[in-house]
């Protein structure tokens, strides 16, 4: 048992050696150890060209075909074990070797000595643990020694790899050039990172490249890259937004506090940020949207156009002329001093309902000057009051109820009119209204509570923003 487990203890030694060595080990080295068949691994014997079988030999060519295979083997250590007979040309080889690579390769030696017939390969593989190991050993005690010789060499590549790797970061971090090459922050950043890992690149290959091993690097490469490959896809959405955060900081399709509409959600812009845009809402909440959809939604910018047109509805009896009720709504916003007069309040039929018509009615503002919300409430109290005063009607819904003559009266109708085949059920008069008009000292300036919060905020500080004012708008 005791010996069991020290031969398994100095299976796992080698074993470890044997991978800190073809690690460390320059591009030689690994070429060395790829060139060594495996023990499992079907190797192919290369078939001599095909020849004609000589009729007549010579007495002793057997003799000279054993002794000149026997030299051979005897010059290698894997096969000074194997004996050789030759009979009539057929080579018969016997003994044991370490592994069926050797054997593979006797027989392949022997096949190619002149006047070789056949071979009769009967080597038998020697499972002794000693016989194995022993090699295994020898070379991995052969390859640490190379590998403590190549030390020296190992840390002038490291420090190279260093030097290279600091420099490459130190201009990355040149801050002022890259903000002159490139005024977009966004950009400048990505280009920071691209000469980090190009560094990283150049050091690593410098390193391998004094260590002789630059085939590595290949090999490594290619593994990054089917990684890279798995990665991105499994993080398609991040890197759809990193990319739409590109595009967005190169298009600006609007500016800091811009009152914008973005997939239903209307607020004030905050910043640009290289995974959201920051608005701020109506109610004075923070609202993140990330690049992606921001890059890909319909925006509607209401700051970028000063001029904005309101519009509202209002219903008059269908007995009035809509014409002359529209004349008179339209004269009431041109009174009003925040309508503007270029272009001109209008009015047009929407529709015609069950009693009454639809008239609207539209208006233009300018947004720096007036606010949009507070100037559609007065101009509809304006224009609503106008027609009031003009004796236009603004009748609620009327409903016609039909009572059936056979239904059972009203209780507390007189007999005798319950007894009419026409009765009729009066009808209760309308409340006279008073006209009302709008009140000339109501504001209309603009509501900058929100504004005001946005540019505080952006004042602080916080995330880069990359919303840049020199640039034209898209």
């Amino acid at each position: 048992m005791r010996a069991m487990f020290a031969t398994a203890r100095l299976m796992l030694t080698a074993l470890t050696l044997a991978m800190v060595t073809a690690l460390a080990a320059p591009y030689p080295a690994w070429a060395a150890i790829a060139a060594i068949p495996d023990v499992a691994e079907e190797t192919t014997t290369p078939t001599p060209p095909t020849a004609a079988i000589e009729t007549e030999r010579d007495a002793d060519a057997d003799a000279r075909i054993a002794e000149r295979i026997g030299a051979i083997f005897a010059a290698i250590d894997a096969l000074g074990a194997v004996e050789v007979e030759a009979n009539e040309g057929v080579v018969t080889l016997t003994g044991s070797v370490a592994s069926a690579s050797d054997a593979k390769q006797a027989e392949t030696i022997a096949s190619r000595v002149a006047g070789v017939v056949t071979v009769d390969n009967a080597i038998e593989r020697d499972l002794a643990v000693d016989r194995n190991l022993a090699p295994t050993i020898s070379a991995i005690i052969d390859e640490a020694r190379k590998l403590w010789r190549m030390l020296p060499l190992f840390a002038v590549a490291l420090v190279i790899a260093a030097i290279v790797m600091v420099l490459f970061r130190w201009v990355s971090g040149l801050n002022s050039l890259w903000r002159r090459i490139t005024p977009n922050p966004f950009i400048a950043e990505l280009l920071q990172s691209a000469i980090r890992f190009v560094g990283v690149l150049a050091g690593l290959y410098l390193a391998l490249k004094i260590l002789g091993a630059t085939a590595l690097l290949g090999a490594l490469l290619g593994i990054s890259g089917v990684i890279g490959i798995a990665i991105g896809f499994a993080v398609r959405d991040t890197i759809d937004n990193y990319i739409s955060s590109i595009m967005l900081s190169l298009r600006q399709p609007f500016r800091a506090n811009d009152l914008v509409v973005i997939e239903g959600n209307e607020g004030r812009v905050i910043r640009l940020t290289s995974r959201a845009t920051v608005l701020m809402t109506l109610d004075g909440n923070h609202l993140r949207i990330p690049n992606s959809t921001v890059f890909k939604a319909v925006i509607l910018n209401y700051t970028r156009n000063p001029q904005r047109r309101f519009e509202f509805d209002l219903g008059v009896d269908a007995d009035d002329n809509p014409l002359d009720a529209m004349a008179v709504g339209v004269a009431a916003l041109s009174a009003l001093d925040f309508v503007l007069n270029d272009p001109e309040p209008g009015a047009r039929i929407r529709e015609v309902g069950d009693s009454n018509i639809v008239l609207t009615f539209l208006g233009w503002i300018d947004q720096s000057q007036t606010d949009y919300h507070k100037a559609r409430s007065l101009a509809i109290e304006a224009a609503k009051a106008a027609l009031e005063t003009n004796g236009f009607a603004l009748p609620e819904p009327i409903y016609r109820l039909r009572i059936d003559p056979r239904s059972a009266p009203l209780p507390g109708t007189p007999q005798e009119v319950r007894d009419r085949p026409d009765r009729e059920v009066a009808q209760p008069e309308k409340p006279s209204r008073k006209p009302r008009t709008a009140a000339a000292s109501d504001s209309t300036a603009p509501e900058t509570h929100v504004s005001d919060l946005v540019d505080r905020e952006r004042a602080a500080g916080g995330e880069t923003d990359l919303l840049d004012a020199s640039k034209p708008i898209e």
